[in-house]
């Protein structure tokens, strides 16, 4: 059996299609973006930390945005020309899951960035 066909038995089609695929969930359609409970967010694919509830913020964009990952050395990035935008694609590093998209457009006072994420890239931890 290939990684793909391992990838297709192992995710939903929704999943596939965002997390290998690098597709996108429906902006207020995942079940993270509201999520307000403290714990961790890990890759949907090989159960990788990237993400603390306490780094998770609004940004009204419709998917949960995060202003930094748990560590630099958990979270890939690659230019990312599609749809006649320039974007920073955020992919699980131990993985390549794909994750979302890294914006320089989030909150000032910590780092600035917004890591744009798909809920469905993600499984929560609850502490």
């Amino acid at each position: 059996m290939n990684d793909d066909e391992q990838w297709r038995d192992k995710l939903s089609p929704e999943e596939y299609y965002v997390c290998r695929d690098k597709g996108t969930e429906p902006p207020f359609s995942g079940d993270y973006n509201n999520n307000k409970r403290s714990g961790e967010y890990l890759c949907k694919c090989c159960g990788e930390s990237l993400f603390r509830s306490e780094t998770k913020f609004d940004s009204g964009s419709g998917w949960p945005s995060f202003d930094q990952p748990m560590s630099e050395q958990m979270i890939r990035y690659k230019e990312d020309g599609s749809l006649g935008m320039r974007r920073t694609e955020v992919m699980c590093d131990k993985c390549g899951c794909h994750l979302g998209h890294m914006f320089e457009d989030g909150p000032r006072e910590t780092t600035g960035k917004r890591y744009c994420i798909n809920s469905v890239s993600l499984v929560f931890k609850e502490d």
